[in-house]
């Protein structure tokens, strides 16, 4: 199985939840949206242990099978209908999450988050 990863299972993670190491563990590839990386650099940037922080990530990337995933602008055209899916449905979600959603889909990748709010995507596989 292919995952991109959420912001809060990577935080999951690294506080040593087992059952999030577990799914990993099996994952055949890792990958890290562009906008998971900047919420968790952003998150930081406000701590006292930024730097410790930024090392764990760095080793998490350098694993083999992990990655970074990066918009392109094939992504933009996902985030459109997306958007314009959920719009229409009355079921918005954040903008970060949406773009998170549309690599997932763009890539055919299984999306690992807590967020119940990707239920709103039926298209998008994702286990939680």
């Amino acid at each position: 199985m292919k995952l991109v990863l959420d912001t809060n299972r990577y935080t999951d993670l690294c506080r040593g939840d087992r059952d999030v190491e577990a799914v990993i563990a099996r994952a055949e590839t890792v990958l890290v949206p562009f906008v998971v990386l900047a919420e968790l650099r952003a998150g930081f940037k406000a701590s006292a242990r930024a730097r410790a922080n930024e090392r764990t990530l760095q080793r998490f990337l350098a694993k083999p099978g992990v990655d970074a995933l990066l918009a392109t602008e094939a992504t933009t055209h996902h985030y459109a209908t997306l958007f314009s899916q959920l719009r229409a449905q009355g079921t918005p979600i954040p903008a970060n999450d949406l773009w998170i959603a549309a690599l997932a889909l763009e890539h055919g990748l299984c999306l690992y988050s807590r967020d119940q709010h990707f239920a709103q995507i039926p298209q998008l596989d994702r286990i939680e």
